[in-house]
Formats: C-alpha cells, sequence, structure tokens
C-alpha cells in the first residue's frame, strides 16, 4: 500500500497534518513524529514541484481523508501553508500550530526587491555549485550560531541536498507570491499554538507577538537557545508544546472566516 492510501485508512488516533518549510522534507518533523505517535496519526506532507502557497496546502490536504478533521501543524514556510489550509476549510481543522513562521505577503517596493534579489542570488548559487554548497552559507543563519558545528547542522545540510535545484526555484516562486494573511487572524477559532525559537533570525520572536495580539487565545512558545529550525534543534520543547496543544479541546463553534 502507498503512503498516501495509507493516509486515508480510518485511524482511532486523531490526525495530525505536519507541514514542513522551505527545503524541509519528513526529516524536519522526525522527533515530533516519533514521539507524537502513539497519540496521534501523524501525515507529513510534501510539496514536490508545488510553486504556489496555495497549490502546497491543497497537495497537503489531499493526503487527508475527505472531509475529515485535523490538526494541522506548519514550519517556516509549511506555517504559511497551514494558514492557507485554514482558510480553505477551516471546518475541519481543530487545532492550528504556526512555527518559526509568517503571514504577510512579500513588501512592495524596495524591502520586496531587495528579498528577491537574496532568493535568486541562493539559486544561482544552487545552480552553479550545487544545494549543498548553497545549504552551507544560507542554513548558518536559520540555527543558533552554537550549531554551525553541529550534528543537528550537518543533518540540516543533508536535508538540504535532497531537494533540486528545479524544487529550490519552485518553493522560492511560493514565498515570493505568498498570500497575505493578516485579515486571517482575527478570524481563527481553533486553538492556536505559537511557536518560535528564541534567537530565530528568520521569522523573529516579535512577528509571533504580533501574530498573538491578532488570533483569538492563541499560545505563545519561546523555545530558549533555539534559532529558526526550533523542531530539529530542540525537539524535546518543541514536542512538549504540541503534545500540550494536542491536548486542547477543539472549538465545538468554529466558522468560516469573512
Amino acid at each position: 500500500m502507498t503512503e498516501a492510501a495509507d493516509a486515508m485508512q480510518p485511524s482511532a488516533r486523531p490526525a495530525l497534518l505536519l507541514i514542513p518549510g522551505l527545503l524541509c522534507d519528513e526529516a524536519v518533523w522526525q522527533a515530533q513524529v516519533q514521539a507524537l505517535a502513539p497519540v496521534a496519526d501523524c501525515i507529513v506532507a510534501r510539496h514536490g514541484m508545488a510553486d504556489t502557497i496555495e497549490g502546497m496546502a491543497r497537495q497537503a490536504l489531499a493526503l487527508l481523508p475527505p472531509g475529515a478533521p485535523f490538526s494541522v501543524a506548519g514550519h517556516s514556510m509549511g506555517g504559511r501553508c497551514a494558514l492557507e489550509i485554514w482558510r480553505q476549510v477551516p471546518e475541519r481543522v481543530q487545532r492550528l500550530a504556526l512555527l518559526d513562521t509568517g503571514y504577510q505577503a512579500r513588501p512592495v517596493g524596495a524591502a520586496g526587491e531587495a528579498e528577491a534579489a537574496q532568493r535568486m542570488a541562493l539559486l544561482t548559487l544552487a545552480r552553479a555549485e550545487g544545494m549543498c554548497a548553497m545549504g552551507r552559507q544560507w542554513a548558518r543563519g536559520m540555527v543558533h550560531p552554537a550549531r554551525w558545528d553541529s550534528p543537528v547542522f550537518a543533518q540540516i545540510l543533508d536535508m538540504i541536498e535532497r531537494f533540486t535545484p528545479a524544487q529550490f526555484e519552485a518553493q522560492i516562486h511560493a514565498l515570493l507570491h505568498r498570500p497575505e494573511a493578516t485579515g486571517l487572524l482575527a478570524h481563527i477559532s481553533a486553538p492556536t499554538l505559537l511557536l518560535c525559537g528564541r534567537e530565530d533570525g528568520w521569522s523573529p520572536l516579535s512577528r509571533h507577538e504580533e501574530m498573538q495580539r491578532h488570533i483569538p487565545q492563541a499560545q505563545l512558545v519561546a523555545v530558549e537557545d533555539c534559532g529558526h529550525m526550533s523542531t530539529m534543534e530542540q525537539p524535546e520543547a518543541v514536542t512538549a508544546a504540541l503534545q500540550r496543544w494536542l491536548d486542547e479541546r477543539p472549538s465545538q463553534s468554529q466558522s468560516r472566516p469573512k
């Protein structure tokens, strides 16, 4: 039986959809899947060649039984996908977790142009010297500086190297054209966990504090001694926060966002 077919089979455990971020795969959620397997049916999404956040969200939803309720957690770009899933099927989302992520579209003007230039420069490097060479430069900003020479950093490089420049280009396109979700936040009625590494330089804690102000009853967890790759850098702390979140009773009166 295929992985997708397995995901479609009914389970006594609640479904937990886990969505990786940019150039991330199952490895980014490995510790959480192992720890939460006794209490949740963990399903990790793959982005393939999808080049929009909306398309990534639809692909992830296709892994679940049609119409069935579920909880969803997204890391980094995966958090944006999780927000898009709430936009598409809010009535099915029992819980929402947004880790080391953002919610705004690419800014207009010079700031947006600078972001695009930086991302395209990394793509040029990946095409010229390979994904691992690009990763060695890029990933240093993704982890706490104390982990630049660590097994965790090596695992992140291995994960990056499993992708191709074509997949990198598709995901860059998705991020450069990411949807604006500010207006969505106030309408989120599911129990929501916001989690961020204290030293995350990519998706700072201040951004998650802003999200908390907009999302009714959202809980914010700051993970200490941790950069952007929280699920891999501090897996036990992240898993504990997700476990508490899964223990929350889902809302009985979720409404479609306006």
